[in-house]
């Protein structure tokens, strides 16, 4: 009972933004299907729980607009949004509640924590997510080399989300992630060995930054993964509860 009345004014916020979230736009899903290749593939019944899906996202997440940004256009909100809710589709009832903000700076960015020039990152303590506008856009403007700033950030969220403890948490099923894990490292060591792979080289970093990369060749190039690594594709299908290859058929 306890716990409840705790999660009160959660819950309270909750009925509000599933009773008050505006649906999309015809201009919304006019852009959705120009510049987002994934949903405009999708079956139609997927297509309406991903425009739901992606009106409470924009309605429950606040943008912020840093450095010479001044204001957050519908576009960015749309996109951003959209990468978020690809990432999580295959988990109906994910919200990645712990990241309220969003923040968006105009082009990469420095941080005076360790003095060098970031693209995008994620702070669970804080509850951000923060991205280079300009960078996530180029993840878009070439769909098919494996690379999508937009993709990499949700994936780190997504990874945290599912270790945080919270109503959330806990949603990757542990077979699946010590399959996954374990083709992971394989993967890596022969990065570490300068092996040919379909993957960059930062990926070999730790298994962190493996799943990030890993996510942005799963949604941008999965034919080309799964000719690749037939099992290791069939692991992130297992894990992540979606195969991008059958929901555009």
């Amino acid at each position: 009972m306890f716990q409840l009345f705790k999660n009160f004014p959660g819950l309270i916020q909750e009925i509000k933004l599933l009773f008050g979230t505006k649906p999309l736009e015809k201009e919304d899903i006019d852009l959705l299907n120009r510049f987002f290749p994934y949903y405009e593939k999708l079956k139609p019944k997927h297509k309406d729980e991903f425009k739901e899906r992606l009106a409470y996202f924009i309605a429950s997440k606040k943008f912020i607009p840093r450095g010479e940004l001044k204001a957050i256009s519908r576009e960015m909100e749309l996109l951003i949004g959209a990468t978020a809710v690809m990432v999580t589709f295959g988990f109906r009832n994910l919200k990645l509640k712990n990241f309220s903000k969003i923040l968006l700076y105009p082009d990469n960015y420095y941080s005076t924590i360790n003095k060098t020039y970031h693209q995008g990152e994620v702070n669970p303590r804080l509850g951000i997510i923060v991205i280079s506008w300009r960078s996530f856009v180029e993840g878009f403007m070439e769909p098919n080399n494996g690379i999508n700033l937009g993709v990499h950030e949700m994936a780190h969220a997504l990874k945290l989300e599912n270790q945080i403890q919270n109503e959330e948490s806990n949603f990757f099923n542990v077979s699946a992630w010590r399959n996954y894990e374990k083709l992971a490292k394989n993967e890596m060591i022969k990065l570490k060995e300068s092996q040919t792979s379909i993957f960059r080289q930062s990926a070999s970093k730790n298994i962190h930054e493996f799943f990030a990369v890993s996510l942005e060749s799963f949604f941008e190039i999965p034919q080309r993964l799964k000719d690749y690594d037939e099992e290791l594709y069939k692991s992130m299908v297992y894990l992540l509860q979606q195969d991008p290859l059958v929901l555009s058929n």
